[in-house]
C-alpha cells in the first residue's frame, strides 16, 4: 500500500503550448507508480481550455467544481458541471476547459500506451470555444 499525502506533490502551470489561459495541474497518480494510469486534478480559470488532443487509451474526466465545456471533433459543445463524468474514446479528438465566466476543476484519468498518454494538436479557436453549448449541463 502507498499513501500519497495531499499537498506533497507540487502544482504545475499548464504549458502554454497545450493550454489557452491559466491552468493548474495537481498530480494525483503517476504512471511510474501504476505502470500505465495517471491522474491529475486540473483547474481551469474562466475562459481557459486545452488544445485539441487525443489519448491512445481514452480519457475520463470527473468534474468536481465549477462549470466547464467539452467538445469532441464534429460534435456540439457541451456544458459540464460537478458530478458529471465524461468519457472520450481512444483516439477521439477533443478539448475541455472552463466556461467563459466560471472556472472549472476536473479529475483527468488516462493511460499511457507505449509510453505516450496524449497527442497534442492545434489550439481551440475563439469561434470554436465561444459556440453556445448544446446543453446547459
Amino acid at each position: 500500500m502507498q499513501i500519497v499525502r495531499a499537498g506533497t506533490k507540487p502544482s504545475a502551470e499548464g504549458n502554454a503550448a497545450y493550454f489557452t489561459g491559466r491552468v493548474r495541474l495537481d498530480p494525483l497518480i503517476a504512471s511510474e507508480t501504476t505502470g500505465r494510469v495517471s491522474s491529475a486534478a486540473v483547474t481551469f480559470e474562466p475562459g481557459a481550455r486545452t488544445a485539441w488532443h487525443t489519448h491512445p487509451a481514452g480519457q475520463m474526466l470527473i468534474v468536481t467544481q465549477g462549470v466547464g465545456r467539452v467538445q469532441r471533433a464534429g460534435g456540439p459543445v457541451e456544458a459540464i458541471r460537478p458530478g458529471d463524468v465524461v468519457w472520450f474514446a481512444p483516439g477521439e479528438k477533443h478539448w475541455h476547459g472552463a466556461a467563459p465566466a466560471t472556472g472549472m476543476t476536473h479529475i483527468a484519468v488516462h493511460e499511457a500506451v507505449d509510453g505516450s498518454a496524449v497527442t497534442w494538436m492545434e489550439p481551440v479557436s475563439e469561434a470554436e470555444y465561444t459556440t453556445a453549448p448544446a446543453t446547459e449541463g
